[in-house]
C-alpha cells in the first residue's frame, strides 16, 4: 500500500511504524472473509481491509481534518482485536501494531464523551485490582437483580471452590505464575487445580503477589502508558525470582499469556526495562506449552468425558497455540467434538462484551451454536474472558480445561 507521509511526520516513531506495516498491505481483501464483525455488519469499514485505510487517512491527515471524526472511532471500536485476519492474512501485516497506534491517535484527536470515558475509567478501575474486583464481585452477586445485565450475566453464582493448593517449593523445578486480576475471583479453582497437576509432574509453582493485572485491560482501553507501567511493576515483581532460575512464568489465562509475551516489544524503547522485558517475553508460557512439553504418561485419568474446546482468540492467533490443548486432552483420553468455524471469536474479546454488548451476544451465541452441536456435556476454554462471557448464556457448562483434567485425575 502506497503512503503519503511527510519527511516530518516519519521522524515520529508511532508514524514510521504505521508507515512499515501500511506499506506491507496489499488491500487483497482476503482478511475480510475471516473477520467476525465484517461477517456480521458487512460494512468494509468494520473489516481489517476498511480499518486500515481509515487508519492511514487519519495518520496522514492534518490535526485539524474535519473527517476524523466520532465515527472513525466507532469503526476502531467495533474490532475485536481477535487477530483472525493476522492468521489469514498472506503478506503478514501486523494490523494490531497499526491498530494500536490507530487508537491511540483518534484517542487524542477526538476525545470521548464523558459517559464513555466513565465506563472506560469504571471497567479499568475495578478489573485491575485483584481484592477490589472480588469486593465488588461479592457486592454485586449479593444484589444481582439491581445489577444490569451485561455484568449481571457473567457473575457466577458461587464459584468452584478452589481446594486446597500443593506447597511447591518442596520441588526442584520451579516455576512463577501469574494469579490474574479478575480470575481469582471468578475461578479461583483454575491456578490451584494447575498447581495440583503440575505437582504431579515434579513442578512447583510460586505466586509472585506483588505481580498485578499483565496490563492489557489498561492497554486496550487506550491508557497504553498505565499499561506500561504495569508492565514494569510486574518485571520488578518477577525479577528476582528470574534471577534466582525460575523455568518459565506460567499463565492460565490466554489473553494475559499473549499479553505478556509481547511485553519485549512494548517496552523496546524504554532503555531501563528492554532486555528485562525481553527476557520475561522468551520466559512466558501458557500453561498448555508447559504439560505439551513434558512426559503426561504418569497421569492416568479416572474418568474420560465429552468435551467441546473453545480455543481463544488470544491461543490460536497471537500465540498460535491452535490445536495444543486438543492435542494434550485427547493424549489424556477425553473425547473431543468436532466445532465448526473454531477460528472464529466468542465475542468476549476483554471488556469488548461490556463495551459492545450488541455485537458481543450475537458472537457468543454464535459460537455456541457451534460448540454444542456436538452434544458435549461440558465446553472447555482456556481464558477466563471467554469462559465468564460463554457460560453468560446459562446454556452448557463452561469450564477452564485445567479443572476438568485436575478432576479426572483425582
Amino acid at each position: 500500500m502506497q503512503t503519503h507521509f511527510t519527511e516530518e511526520d516519519l521522524q515520529k516513531p508511532h508514524i514510521r511504524e504505521a508507515d512499515r506495516v501500511l506499506r506491507s498491505c496489499v488491500h487483497c481483501g482476503f482478511c475480510n472473509a475471516t473477520c467476525p464483525t465484517y461477517q456480521l455488519l458487512g460494512d468494509e469499514r468494520d473489516g481489517p481491509r476498511g480499518r486500515i485505510y481509515l487508519m492511514k487517512e487519519m495518520l496522514e491527515s492534518p490535526e485539524d481534518d474535519t473527517q476524523v471524526t466520532e465515527e472513525t472511532r466507532l469503526h476502531l471500536d467495533r474490532c475485536l482485536t481477535c487477530l483472525n485476519c493476522e492468521t489469514t492474512c498472506p503478506s503478514g501485516v501486523e494490523y494490531h501494531k497499526l491498530l494500536n497506534i490507530g487508537r491511540a491517535e483518534i484517542e487524542r484527536r477526538v476525545p470521548r464523551k464523558p459517559a464513555d470515558r466513565a465506563l472506560r475509567f469504571g471497567l479499568r478501575k475495578a478489573l485491575v485490582e485483584p481484592k477490589r474486583f472480588q469486593a465488588l464481585l461479592k457486592l454485586g452477586q449479593t444484589f444481582r437483580p439491581l445489577v444490569p445485565s451485561a455484568l449481571a450475566n457473567k457473575m457466577p453464582p458461587t464459584p468452584v471452590d478452589a481446594g486446597a493448593r500443593p506447597e511447591g517449593k518442596r520441588h526442584a523445578r520451579q516455576m512463577l505464575i501469574l494469579e490474574g486480576c479478575v480470575q481469582p475471583g471468578l475461578s479461583p479453582n483454575t491456578n490451584a487445580a494447575t498447581a495440583r497437576v503440575l505437582d504431579r509432574l515434579g513442578i512447583g509453582l510460586t505466586p509472585a503477589p506483588e505481580a498485578g493485572c499483565c496490563g492489557a485491560v489498561d492497554f486496550h482501553l487506550n491508557a497504553q502508558e498505565a499499561g506500561r507501567a504495569r508492565m514494569r511493576a510486574n518485571i520488578d515483581a518477577w525479577w528476582p525470582h528470574v534471577e534466582a532460575g525460575c523455568e518459565a512464568i506460567v499463565q492460565t489465562a490466554s489473553g494475559c499469556g499473549a499479553f505478556v509475551k509481547e511485553y519485549g516489544e512494548m517496552l523496546a524503547d524504554d532503555p531501563a526495562y528492554a532486555k528485562k522485558a525481553e527476557r520475561i517475553s522468551a520466559l512466558a508460557k501458557d500453561l498448555v506449552e508447559v504439560l505439551r512439553d513434558e512426559d503426561l504418561s504418569s497421569l492416568e485419568a479416572e474418568e474420560s468425558r465429552r468435551l467441546a474446546f473453545h480455543c481463544p482468540c488470544t491461543l490460536q492467533h497471537a500465540q498460535k497455540l491452535g490445536g495444543a490443548v486438543e492435542q494434550v486432552l485427547r493424549g489424556l483420553g477425553f473425547s473431543l467434538t468436532p466445532v465448526q468455524d473454531a477460528h472464529l471469536c466468542c465475542g468476549s474479546a476483554g471488556t469488548y462484551s461490556v463495551t459492545q454488548p450488541e455485537l458481543a451476544t450475537q458472537l457468543r451465541d454464535n459460537k455456541l451454536d457451534n460448540l454444542e452441536a456436538g452434544n458435549p456435556e461440558m465446553i472447555v476454554t482456556a481464558n477466563i474472558g471467554c469462559q465468564t462471557h460463554l457460560a453468560g448464556a446459562n446454556r452448557t457448562p463452561v469450564r477452564h480445561w485445567i479443572e476438568i483434567v485436575d478432576d479426572a485425575l483425582a
